[in-house]
């Protein structure tokens, strides 16, 4: 049996930016996170290099770690720096802000030419 409230189509959760202390904190200790893995993959490669076993997916997987928490600062200064970087201020239907050469809604997936996602289309 189904009830009205079970067609009703989910309303999308609209995007809410944290306040800039909240931001600059972030920001703050995924530096420090940076630095401290910064050093760790430097003693890794070393004792690698010392025990001649070097292992090239796990120097990737911390390098991977590493451009992760560097993409995420330089959002966190994006939306610091106000429309600085964004889409001449846009939003998306959902409220998120639109990133300079951005395709798809980082938050809900929408296309930013308003279509369908490609994934929706097949």
């Amino acid at each position: 049996m189904a009830t009205s409230d079970d067609t009703a189509a989910p309303e999308p959760a609209r995007y809410v930016a944290p306040p800039p202390r909240e931001l600059k904190r972030e920001r703050k200790a995924l530096l420090a996170v940076r630095e401290e893995r910064l050093r760790d993959l430097g003693g890794l490669t070393l004792e690698m290099y010392k025990r001649d076993r070097f292992v090239a997916e796990l120097v990737v997987e911390r390098c991977a770690e590493l451009v992760a928490i560097e993409a995420r600062v330089q959002e966190i200064d994006a939306l610091l720096a106000g429309t600085a970087g964004l889409r001449g201020g846009a939003t998306c239907i959902c409220g998120a802000p639109l990133l300079l050469g951005a395709r798809f809604c980082a938050t809900c997936g929408r296309s930013v030419d308003g279509s369908r996602p490609a994934e929706a289309r097949a």
